[in-house]
């Protein structure tokens, strides 16, 4: 789930992390008198959603209120999946010394929540991708408490001293205390501007809460003014969609949702209890196109795992499909198998042919592999990582 950036610099704000002063506007009478009040040059962003928005075309600089109100006509009218931008958001142009790049996520590889940071300024996982040695990782647990000589050491290890060490690393551990707080899957700080009195300042921010947080969540939610019908979904539901939810609906035992749909070859039957994102995130990495996201867990039926097959294997374009879990939990390994199995062969085809790989550690996971066994299906254990289990679907498959 999504927040918009001014919802998240609300966060960050209420934990004592600097952000650049900014106001939101409604109109573009709104946007022209805060330019003047904030003074220009300014920064223009629409409160959108959609990430092919947030990466491109929903920011626009402006020298003047005039031409900060000219420009902000053309944001007001971005189509962010079906809905109008939830307002402009203005901010003063940050003049930054120095600027760094910062988030906190998790590593599904190693799994553990991880902070990482580099000296280039940008998303984390692009840098780390383009630029592997640009970037320092510090792991640390989601179960004890967050220690602040971690938050230290990373920054530590990007060259800071003095007053700049000392006030990065406690903005870097006040933004790994609220990930846990507020079940979040990432806090990604894209520009954190050291300015010229020595003070830092977040400008570009990124901020998502895992759905299944939503209910624990609820006071924040109420602060912010998010409303139990808000899904923040990035669109209108399609029929895949519809469908999937209503295979939740009609059965109480177990989950399925959210289901989402993609335009890829890879079907995804994966569940995590939180970890369905780093599943999926690890399908692309590998360089797979995933046709969905659909998480299943909290032990579901035989029935349940086999109408969710059904639906993911039966899409258009999908040639094979993956069943991944994440984590050890409570969900039996050899139901989920016989759904899948069942699945399969009630479309017509053969497992072994559709199903590129099985890794579910769970309950019952020696059944299941008998199952599996049975019907020639590649599996493996919780000893090989999810990446390189995607790493087999994908190579299966083909890019």
């Amino acid at each position: 789930m999504r927040l918009y950036e001014f919802e998240a610099k609300r966060i960050l704000t209420k934990h004592r992390i600097p952000v650049a002063s900014g106001k939101v506007a409604g109109t573009v009478a709104e946007v022209e008198k805060i330019a003047a009040e904030i003074g220009c040059p300014v920064v223009l962003k629409a409160q959108v959603l959609s990430p092919g928005l947030l990466e491109a075309g929903a920011v626009e600089t402006a020298d003047s209120p005039a031409q900060a109100a000219e420009k902000s006509a053309r944001l007001f009218d971005l189509d962010d999946g079906g809905r109008k931008p939830n307002g402009v958001l203005i901010e003063q142009q940050v003049k930054a010394a120095a600027a760094f790049g910062f988030a906190v996520t998790y590593d599904g590889t190693a799994k553990l929540p991880v902070l990482a940071a580099s000296a280039m300024t940008g998303k984390i996982d692009r840098i780390a991708d383009d630029h592997p040695d640009k970037v320092v990782r510090r792991h640390f647990s989601a179960l004890l408490p967050f220690s602040d000589y971690l938050a230290k050491e990373l920054v530590a290890a990007l060259g800071l001293k003095g007053s700049d060490l000392t006030r990065m690393s406690a903005i870097v551990a006040r933004a790994a205390r609220l990930f846990l707080d507020y079940d979040l899957t990432q806090v990604d700080i894209s520009s954190l501007a050291r300015l010229e009195d020595g003070t830092f300042a977040a400008s570009d921010l990124y901020m998502d809460m895992e759905v299944e947080g939503r209910a624990r969540q609820g006071a924040l939610l109420a602060e912010l003014g998010i409303s139990d019908d808000d899904t923040r979904a990035v669109r209108e539901p399609t029929p895949f969609e519809i469908a999937g939810k209503k295979i939740d609906d009609d059965d109480p035992r177990g989950i399925v949702g959210p289901v989402v749909e993609f335009d890829g070859n890879i079907g995804l039957v994966i569940g995590a209890g939180g970890g369905s994102l780093t599943l999926t995130d690890a399908v692309r990495k590998a360089g797979g196109r995933p046709a969905n996201y659909a998480a299943i867990g909290g032990n579901p039926s035989v029935k349940k795992a086999e109408e969710l097959t059904k639906l993911v294997l039966g899409k258009p374009g999908v040639e094979m499909i993956a069943v991944m879990s994440n984590v050890v939990s409570n969900t039996r390994a050899d139901l989920v198998a016989r759904g899948v199995i069942k699945g399969v062969m009630a479309l017509g085809f053969e497992p072994k042919d559709k199903i590129a790989i099985f890794r579910v550690p769970g309950a019952w996971e020696a059944d299941g592999f008998k199952i599996l066994d049975k019907y020639g299906v590649d599996y493996c254990d919780r000893t090989v990582s999810i990446s390189e289990a995607a790493k087999r679907a994908v190579d299966k498959i083909g890019k």
